[in-house]
């Protein structure tokens, strides 16, 4: 596709969370928790407050259509100010600083003074409403050209248990977002500027990684279409598509609105009261419905069920719109009969509201307050329709099309918080912040200076476990060595199930602090107390539960070479009809019987020379 014909203009907002040992207003640990581990819950009804103009954010005021009850579980870890029965601490200086030297990292400038706002945000993620949210600092640049607007630190939102169930571990997590200009005009090098930004993120070693942690909102329009944001996009692999079938929805939006127009198409506002059309029906749904009503979209045939995403269709977009009032959907006539809805009920249903064969009828069920609602819903969003595509904030669905999820924000969502005070950002405090080392000149350099294939090197780079490849090469560990092991080995454990943690973190040794295990079994190579042969063999003990401390010590046997070649002998001798069938091609199966044996204390090279020799000296014989 053309996409500069198309008039393609996107930017990215990046959430991402901030490896702090605290939260941002308060003194928790950053630590997520099994939901079953909950000591606690509450339960709370969020409503809309009016802005210092006395508006209402538009967005808020769509979450207010259904009035929800929420759940939030507590913990031993989550305090007064999550439940929002408590003032917020100070803002996290340690957040702070982490994200005044990503500004930094993109030549941004600081702000004078951070100032906390509320932002507003009942859709139930926040126990009190809103959102606290801080400017830090403007105007940085990209590879591409473009600018990076803003970067703000905020706090993290409750995690959805399940439909109006959260979890309060997540609730206060420091959040840097990082929002660019509308300067990105391909759906690769949206994704592009997504890999760069994150790069950079990750490069201070300062983020928390894994999913969930990092998420992409994509502002997306066309020309002739309108600005749209799409929330929560947590694959990098997927930034692309989401871009390109964003461009498709809402170029199909367009020729939608064109062909409405060439027919004159309206909407009729009035819904009709159908219930008892349907009183003898086998629909599920409608039979249980204490209310039926119909919505006469005029001269919409055949465009109700036109696709425009893959698996999304324009009668999607009604239905998002009308579940905003608690129904769980909608009916049409470019999809009935069907869902146990008969010919001659449809034949009824088009007689009662008077429908001509180029109208399509809609059919919304559920409580008498729901379906009012819902009804006004469907003709608000059908009359969109004639003027194509929608402002709005849609969410992220499997495979990358997207749902409606609520109007675009405005400003009436953002007042101060008159509970935080203000951070001054002075010169000293901004020079003093250091600029760590980009991912991609770390892996550059390790290629060059450790001799790393260049593959390899990335990964190390971008791994989480860079620190200890550092670390391992400081110690004079051989860097090749030291990523195979941290990368290749410990997948492998992981894949099979093992407990890798008990590998990478500190340990404790007789009381005091100690290096990860997998350091100390490298080491134990690079002192020649352990073949490396062995590496994988001996972390897999340990990840199963034995100690660490335990694991080395068996190693402390000094084989010598009188026993080293006696051992050999001793397996030659045992194996002498397989020996004397493969010859010299025995060396291979013998070479793992000894190694076995030795359980890793030798060198492979060594037990290999060793071995060899008395193969050779015994078929001679």
């Amino acid at each position: 596709m053309d996409y500069e014909r198309v008039g393609l203009k996107a930017g990215i907002e990046i959430h991402q969370q901030l490896n702090t040992a605290e939260k941002l207003f308060c003194r928790c640990p950053t630590t997520l928790r099994p939901f079953d581990e909950h000591d606690g819950e509450f339960h709370r009804y969020l409503r809309a407050t009016e802005s210092e103009l006395g508006e209402i954010d538009l967005a808020a005021s769509e979450e207010m259509k259904n009035l929800r009850r929420f759940c939030y579980y507590t913990y031993d870890t989550t305090c007064l100010v999550e439940n929002d029965e408590e003032p917020p601490a100070p803002l996290n200086p340690e957040a702070l600083a982490i994200s005044l030297q990503i500004a930094k990292m993109f030549g941004m400038t600081p702000v004078p003074q951070v100032h906390t706002m509320r932002k507003l945000v009942i859709d139930g993620s926040n126990t009190c409403g809103f959102q606290r949210t801080a400017l830090v600092a403007l105007h940085g640049t990209l590879p591409n050209g473009g600018e990076i607007e803003t970067i703000c630190l905020e706090e993290e939102a409750a995690q959805r248990v399940k439909d109006e169930v959260f979890s309060l571990d997540r609730l206060g997590i420091p959040l840097v977002e990082i929002t660019t200009s509308p300067c990105m005009h391909t759906p690769e090098e949206v994704q592009q500027v997504a890999e760069y930004l994150g790069m950079v993120l990750r490069s201070t070693g300062k983020v928390k990684r894994g999913l969930g942690t990092i998420r992409q909102d994509i502002n997306i329009s066309i020309r002739g279409g309108s600005r749209v944001e799409i929330k929560g996009v947590q694959e990098l692999d997927l930034i692309a598509e989401v871009v390109k079938r964003e461009v498709q929805r809402q170029q199909q939006l367009l020729s939608i609105r064109d062909r409405l127009v060439e027919r004159g198409a309206r909407v009729d506002a009035d819904s009709l009261d159908v219930t008892g059309l349907f009183s003898h029906t086998a629909s599920g749904i409608l039979k249980k419905a204490a209310r039926i009503s119909a919505v006469r979209l005029i001269g919409f045939s055949g465009l109700v069920g036109e696709e425009i995403q893959p698996g999304r269709r324009l009668g999607s977009e009604l239905s998002d719109y009308a579940k905003k009032c608690g129904v769980g959907g909608i009916f049409h006539t470019d999809e009935l009969p069907a869902y146990g809805v008969t010919t001659e009920e449809v034949e009824a249903l088009r007689s009662a509201v008077s429908a001509g064969e180029r109208d399509c009828v809609v059919l919304v069920a559920g409580t008498a307050s729901q379906v009012v609602c819902a009804c006004q819903q469907v003709v608000r969003r059908a009359e969109m329709a004639l003027r194509g595509v929608p402002e709005e904030t849609r969410k992220m669905l499997e495979g990358g099309s997207t749902a409606y999820m609520r109007p675009l924000p405005g400003a009436a969502r953002m007042y101060p918080e008159t509970d935080v005070l203000p951070v001054s950002i002075t010169k000293v405090y901004w020079e003093s912040i250091g600029i760590p080392e980009l991912l991609v000149t770390k892996a550059a350099r390790y290629t060059g200076e450790h001799g790393l294939d260049p593959s390899v090197a990335r990964q190390m780079a971008f791994s989480e476990h860079v620190w200890m490849y550092e670390k391992a090469v400081e110690l004079g560990i051989s860097p090749p060595l030291a990523a195979r092991t941290l990368i290749a080995t410990l997948k492998e454990l992981s894949r099979g199930g093992l407990d890798i943690q008990l590998l990478v973190a500190d340990q404790t040794v007789r009381g005091k602090p100690g290096l990860p295990a997998i350091l100390d079994v490298l080491i134990g190579v690079r002192d020649e107390k352990v073949a490396k042969e062995a590496v994988p063999d001996l972390l897999e003990r340990i990840s199963k539960g034995e100690p660490a401390e335990s694991v080395m010590k068996s190693l402390d046997s000094n084989v010598s070479d009188e026993d080293l070649e006696a051992l050999a002998r001793k397996i030659v001798e045992e194996r002498m009809p397989f020996v004397k069938e493969k010859g010299m091609g025995a060396l291979g199966p013998l070479m793992g019987v000894m190694m076995k044996e030795v359980r890793g204390a030798v060198d492979g090279k060594k037990v290999s020379h060793v071995l060899k020799n008395v193969l050779a000296g015994m078929l001679r014989q």
